[in-house]
């Protein structure tokens, strides 16, 4: 959906200002004449001294190892990014190119390399060294109160809501970060833990610079981009509170864990200061799943807590795990049941993931027919990457009927009210195209015919 900024990057970007005479910060979902690699490499041929890339995931890794692998020998190649910690090994070896790799959280090291420091000083990085790559020690994760806010001046785009590359909303967006890390230990987390196995311990910005940030913003919606941003409930209710007072006038979204529920002055505060929508991880209605996984509650507890959060005018999106290690079939596709009887407005499901240092790597191993990919991805002799694809269709074709489009739309304009009625009008005029653009997408995956008999008559 292309709805936010890549902020660890643009964090990155403003740290080096002040070091370099010129920053060019590209985002290239949204650079739509240099997102072709001929144009790219002449443009970093022609005007780029020192490049520096982020790698946050694994979509289009093949492609962007081809893409570095272009890069000029003159120009310094630093790489940098979750994903680009995770495969340092993987990267220096199969991109000859790459001078650097910055290993976790990149505000100061990159200080330090455009300072031109001796690479031998500069913690938290590899680097090439005599046909060799050597590995410095991890860099203290530093207190988040001592990075500024990321200059989004540098932007050479806005984010808006689009979908299939259609503007279907005219609002932008914006996210903020207000902490980092998380104090949970939820077992199929590797975000708490950076690629290196560090635990990023939750450490949170002042209530005022987060709010100072919020009222600078020219963007209409918010996401608080935090692991949890109610980790800390006085602290969010606090910031509900200074938002109300000053009488900023935005929406906003955040991640969030079940029990919020237990606070109804916060809840009632986040719907006076514009909280329109929370991303909650439900992950499973199983209660051996959720004691696997170490979410810290059963379903009863989901049940309960899902008639307390409904009573508010909020958008509830759930996120859900399916493929967990010994989970059938027919457990997998009650989820989309499941999440109608609690009152979930919307769901993303996801594949069980085991990344390096996950703690449910051991069992993954030691559990026979279950197999992890190098690229993280669970499968087993029961359900390959195939089968769990099409059990994943399956759950959601069971939840997103027809009656369930209009129920969101319905939510949206009349009770949580998250669109104006411009808004409305600019995307009912946009729709046809959306349609359009969906069937062609369809077409192209020759599925057409699949989706159609999902959505409205049976999913099989």
């Amino acid at each position: 959906m292309m709805l936010f900024p890549p902020t660890g990057l643009e964090y990155v970007a403003t740290s080096a200002k002040g070091l370099v005479n010129k920053i060019t910060l590209m985002d290239l979902r949204h650079e739509q004449d240099l997102s072709d690699t001929e144009k790219l490499i002449a443009f970093i041929s022609s005007s780029i001294d020192i490049l520096c890339v982020g790698i946050g995931w694994d979509r289009q890794f093949d492609e962007i190892c081809q893409m570095l692998n272009r890069v000029p020998n003159n120009i310094p190649l630093v790489v940098g990014g979750y994903k680009a910690t995770e495969k340092v090994e993987e990267l220096f070896k199969r991109c000859p190119t790459i001078n650097i790799i910055v290993r976790g959280e990149g505000e100061e090291t990159i200080k330090e390399i455009l300072k031109g420091n001796p690479l031998k000083d500069i913690l938290g990085i590899s680097y090439r060294e005599n046909d060799k790559i050597a590995h410095n020690p991890n860099r203290p994760l530093p207190d988040v109160d001592t990075l500024g806010a990321p200059d989004r001046t540098l932007r050479r785009n806005e984010y808006s809501f689009a979908l299939n590359g259609i503007k279907i909303a005219d609002i932008s967006f914006d996210s903020v970060l207000s902490a980092r890390g998380c104090p949970f230990n939820c077992k199929f987390c590797t975000f708490s833990l950076n690629p290196l196995g560090q635990k990023r311990n939750y450490t949170a910005r002042s209530v005022n610079s987060v709010v100072n940030e919020i009222q600078s913003l020219k963007a209409q919606v918010i996401i608080l981009s935090d692991d949890d941003f109610f980790a800390d409930p006085k602290r969010a209710e606090k910031i509900c509170d200074l938002i109300i007072e000053r009488k900023i006038k935005k929406r906003f979204m955040a991640q969030a864990r079940l029990d919020i529920a237990k606070y109804p002055t916060l809840l009632e505060k986040m719907v006076k200061a514009g909280f329109k929508a929370l991303l909650i991880g439900i992950e499973s209605p199983h209660d051996w799943i959720l004691k696997q996984l170490n979410k810290g509650f059963n379903q009863e507890a989901i049940r309960k807590y899902f008639k307390v959060l409904i009573k508010y005018p909020i958008f509830y999106n759930g996120y859900f795990i399916y493929g967990n290690i010994g989970e059938t079939e027919k457990e997998m596709l009650y989820i989309g049941q499941f999440a109608k009887e609690i009152g979930v407005d919307s769901i993303a499901c996801n594949k069980l993931r085991i990344e390096k240092f996950s703690a449910l790597r051991e069992l993954a191993e030691k559990t026979p027919g279950y197999h992890v990919s190098e690229r993280g991805e669970l499968y087993s002799d029961n359900y390959s990457h195939a089968a769990l694809k099409k059990i994943g269709r399956r759950i959601k074709f069971s939840f997103y009927t027809p009656s369930r489009y209009l129920k969101i739309l319905w939510k949206n304009i009349f009770v949580i009210k998250f669109f104006s009625f411009k808004e409305i009008a600019f995307f009912l005029s946009a729709s046809p195209r959306l349609f359009l653009s969906v069937i062609t997408r369809e077409i192209s995956r020759g599925r057409l015919g699949d989706s159609l008999k999902r959505t409205f008559i049976k999913n099989r």
